[in-house]
């Protein structure tokens, strides 16, 4: 394990910016001595916005100026050519040049992972990174990728998927051998598109934990420790349940202010209500990680609160500890490089 671990922050990013990344920082330092962290981002801000928050002489705790800021409308080609002093291309190169252990940030997807990409290049073997996240099942919780770095996934490269999100998942939840479902519209061997069958040949002979095909239901069943899909599909799947516990939260809402009755009724079942909040609260779960890259990049959701952005970084160190980068290497030579030599 290492003994510090430095991590920069793109202060900047999302769409709270400084209001969140700032109290977030606060959290991870209150709750671990061995963290030190960079704040990069527009040094003025940065420094009122600790002020405010008792930080501006922590000792783990340092800023690093930027002079431009990503915006959530940007396109990645207008980031990578015209914004090369981001606070998110500035916390990206922290980690190239060996400063900090990792970088995570809120901001704008597509150019978190072009810039991720360009400066940080992909490791050996790795033809494209994925963005793996987890989510809550009834048995506990499951990791999914890739949910849209990749719309139009080989059979190759859902392979390659398979074999980071076993690793990440094994160095995470310290799983000896993660299982792993390959997402389709049926269990069947018949179903499926060419690319899926391709990649379920590929996954068989690859020595990894190869579950086989499970559907959507899956996932929340917690049927496998990893779901492995199509970027196309995984993106869609997880806006869409995002669309669901939304409409669920609305309704049930409606149901418990419809009359003096079922307000009792709301009253009476706040204790349970708090304790499902808190089983599948998203708050939780946020930090995708960019797998496959030459470094540790943790994705926020752009909406996050302090809470959650704490956890995102809190997910970032965890991948320092656990040298995920490194561990991906060594499986894709150990499952890949020796499988296509047999």
């Amino acid at each position: 394990m290492t003994d510090r671990v430095t991590i920069s922050i793109d202060a900047m990013g999302g769409d709270h910016g400084p209001h969140i990344t700032v109290p977030a920082a606060k959290t991870i330092l209150k709750r671990h001595p061995n963290i030190e962290l960079i704040l990069v981002g527009l040094e003025d801000v940065l420094k009122a916005e600790c002020e405010k928050n008792g930080l501006i002489n922590h000792p783990r705790l340092r800023i690093h100026h930027a002079t431009q800021t990503v915006e959530m409308t940007d396109s990645p080609s207008k980031v990578l050519r015209g914004k090369k002093d981001s606070s998110m291309r500035v916390a990206i190169n922290l980690v190239k040049e060996g400063v900090a252990n990792a970088t995570v940030s809120a901001g704008n997807t597509g150019a978190l992972m072009a810039t991720s990409r360009f400066v940080l290049k992909t490791l050996p073997g790795i033809d494209r990174p994925a963005i793996c996240t987890t989510l809550p099942t009834i048995s506990g919780h499951i990791h999914v990728l890739d949910l849209g770095a990749n719309v139009d996934s080989s059979a190759e490269n859902l392979l390659e998927f398979a074999v980071m999100g076993s690793v990440l998942t094994s160095a995470v939840d310290s799983l000896d051998k993660p299982s792993i479902g390959l997402l389709n519209v049926g269990e069947e061997e018949i179903k499926g598109n060419e690319v899926v069958k391709e990649a379920a040949l590929k996954l068989a002979a690859s020595g990894l934990n190869y579950y086989g095909f499970v559907e959507g239901d899956d996932i929340f069943k917690g049927t496998t420790d990893v779901v492995v899909c199509d970027g196309f599909v995984g993106n869609v799947m997880l806006k869409t349940t995002e669309g669901v516990a939304k409409m669920f939260s609305h309704y049930l809402k409606q149901e418990f202010k419809r009359n003096i009755f079922t307000k009792l009724a709301a009253l009476i079942a706040i204790p349970v209500m708090m304790a499902l909040k808190a089983r599948i609260d998203p708050r939780e779960y946020n930090g995708a990680s960019l797998v496959g890259l030459n470094g540790i990049v943790v994705k926020s959701h752009g909406n996050a609160d302090a809470h959650s952005f704490a956890t995102a970084i809190e997910e970032a160190v965890i991948e320092v500890e656990k040298n995920v980068p490194e561990r991906i290497k060594h499986e894709l030579e150990t499952l890949l490089v020796e499988g296509r030599s047999e």
